[in-house]
Parts: C-alpha cells; sequence; structure tokens
C-alpha cells in the first residue's frame, strides 16, 4: 500500500465521489480510479460498494478506513518530528455559535498574533456532528458548551463554568418575583434553542428541571440562532434559558431582565475535546496553552460576573454563585 493510495481512498470516503475526490486532491478521475482498483487488487477485496450515483465503504473498506486515518496521522506526525516542532500548518476547530461570538475571538486574536504561520479554519455544526468529526479525524479540537462529556474515544477538559440564566422582557411578571421556579413555568411561552444544536445542552436541562416538575408550558418556540432567540424575548414573546456571557449586553441595558431562579444547578462548563489517539502537533499544543490562558485569566471571570443589583445573590444557584465569587 501506498500513502498516496490510502489518501486517496479516505478522499473517497469522506466526500463519497471518485469525482469530488480527484477535485480536491487534484488528479485526473482516472488517476483516482487506478489507485483504487490498484490497492483492492493488493486486498483482494472491494472497497466501495455502487448504490445507484453513490458510493459507499464496503464492510472491508470501513475496516481500512480507521486504519488509513491512523497511518496518514502517523505519516504527518514523522515529518513534523524529522524537520522540528516549528509552529506552522494548519489547525481545524469548531465550537457552537454562542462559543464563536463570545469566546474564540479573543482566543484566536492571541493565538494568531502569538503564531501568524498558523492557518485557522472554524466549523460550527450541531453536537453530533462536531462529535462525529472528531470520530472520524475531520477536525483537530472541538469546543463544547455543557455537562462534562464522557466518551472513550475523546479527552475532554472542562475550562470555565457557564451560568445559565432564565430570561425574560423587563416587563414580564416573573421579572418582579423575589423567586422563579420550574412551576412558574406552567403556561408561559419558551424560546429555546433547536434541540439539535451544539448549544442546546442547557435546554435539555431546563427541559428536564421543568419537566420534573410536571410543568406544561403553553408553547416552545425553538430557533437555531442564539441572536434570534434574545430578539424574541426582548420583543416579549416568551422566556428563554442562555448563558449569560450572550446576553450580558442586553442584561446591563435593561433589555432584558434576568429572573431569580432557584431550580437546579445547571453545571453547565465549556471545555476541550480532541480524540484521544489524535497526535497533538506543535500548533495544536500551542493552541490548548493559548486557550487555557485565555479562559483562566482575571478579565475572562470578570466578563461573566453575574449582576448585583437589583438581583437577590442569596436565590441563585450554586453555579451562579461560585462565578460570582
Amino acid at each position: 500500500m501506498e500513502l498516496r493510495q490510502l489518501k486517496t481512498f479516505c478522499a473517497i470516503a469522506e466526500t463519497g465521489s471518485f469525482t469530488k475526490a480527484a477535485e480536491a486532491l487534484g488528479y485526473a478521475q482516472s488517476s483516482i480510479t487506478a489507485q483504487i482498483q490498484s490497492l483492492e487488487e493488493e486486498l483482494e477485496t472491494k472497497l466501495f460498494e455502487r448504490l445507484g450515483r453513490n458510493i459507499l465503504l464496503s464492510k472491508s473498506g470501513k475496516r481500512l478506513l480507521v486504519y488509513a486515518r491512523q497511518i496518514i496521522n502517523l505519516s504527518s506526525e514523522a515529518k513534523e518530528v524529522i524537520k522540528g516542532s516549528s509552529t506552522k500548518g494548519t489547525l481545524t476547530i469548531s465550537a457552537p455559535e454562542s462559543l464563536c461570538v463570545y469566546r474564540l475571538p479573543k482566543i484566536l486574536a492571541a493565538y494568531r498574533n502569538r503564531y501568524p504561520d498558523v492557518e485557522i479554519v472554524v466549523r460550527t455544526g450541531a453536537c453530533t456532528e462536531m462529535l462525529s468529526w472528531l470520530k472520524n479525524d475531520d477536525i483537530d479540537i472541538s469546543f463544547m458548551i455543557g455537562r462534562k462529556l464522557s466518551y472513550p474515544y475523546l479527552i475532554t477538559e472542562s475550562l470555565i463554568s457557564e451560568p445559565i440564566v432564565i430570561l425574560s422582557e423587563p416587563g414580564h411578571p416573573l421579572a418582579e418575583k423575589d423567586a422563579v421556579t420550574p412551576e412558574d413555568m406552567n403556561g408561559e411561552h419558551l424560546i429555546l434553542t433547536d434541540k439539535g444544536l451544539a448549544n442546546s445542552c442547557y435546554r435539555v436541562v431546563f427541559e428536564e428541571m421543568i419537566n420534573k416538575a410536571g410543568v406544561q408550558p403553553k408553547a416552545i418556540l425553538e430557533y437555531g440562532s442564539v441572536e434570534a432567540i434574545k430578539k424574541c424575548v426582548i420583543g416579549g414573546l416568551g422566556i428563554t434559558a442562555l448563558p449569560f456571557i450572550t446576553v450580558q449586553e442586553e442584561v446591563k441595558r435593561k433589555e432584558l431582565a434576568v429572573l431569580r431562579w432557584v431550580g437546579q444547578d445547571f453545571d453547565i462548563a465549556t471545555q476541550i475535546v480532541y480524540h484521544k489517539n489524535k497526535w497533538l502537533s506543535p500548533p495544536m499544543l500551542a493552541f490548548i496553552d493559548v486557550v487555557r490562558e485565555s479562559l483562566a485569566s482575571p478579565e475572562a471571570e470578570c466578563r461573566c460576573e453575574m449582576p448585583l443589583e437589583p438581583l437577590a445573590w442569596g436565590e441563585f444557584s450554586s453555579t451562579q454563585e461560585m462565578v460570582k465569587g
């Protein structure tokens, strides 16, 4: 087996097309076909199956894909080791919308200033997509926001607690209550993140709370954008649950009101995640260091401080109290 054959094989597996793989690799399609035929002859098995216009991996192809990716990664690692540990190359990361907007800009700016020769590619997607990208080595590292992930093939590091707040427009009756419980959500309109998105983890926890209390909201509206949710709540269309970091400016301007929630702790944190078998290249190691520095700084903590007035701090959940302290 030749390395170029394995790279071609992986490209076809990822794109599902000989034509797209040829375009991505800069080969003629006939060359792609010849490489796969040669590889199949050597291995004495079919690696792909055609179903109509679709190209799918055969059982043997699925088994080979695992090893092919490992061989390609080891080849890249060997080149870096022989060339030296220069911080150059490409780093591909993924993150949910909320972190792309409110956490990543400062991190990426600090990293680029320190390592200008590294090209950074950022991808966003649903939680299931990002987990699949990590498992298939399509990305180097991912940011997640939620309860700590526990997958045998992943390494997860919690970086900073993310307080989740329950919000309404300032004129909502619940904004005047000294204590808001899950039972108070009965008959209310809720505006929540789409279940399929990476931001939906705190929605799941919120719904667990109100379901446990036997609450029936009047309606639940779903949006794929945190910004759209904020606009709807400001417009008086309902109540939401969002990370405080995403709404602190609107709270300061008194466009949104943080309700005095006395439900259970959300226990949500920003995490970095990567595959346990991933080779930590110099650009990746440097990126992890910058992330830790940026999110461990006093400035990062201060940006998440909850407002002291007019809220009663003793009535907030333990996570909010911890971040305040």
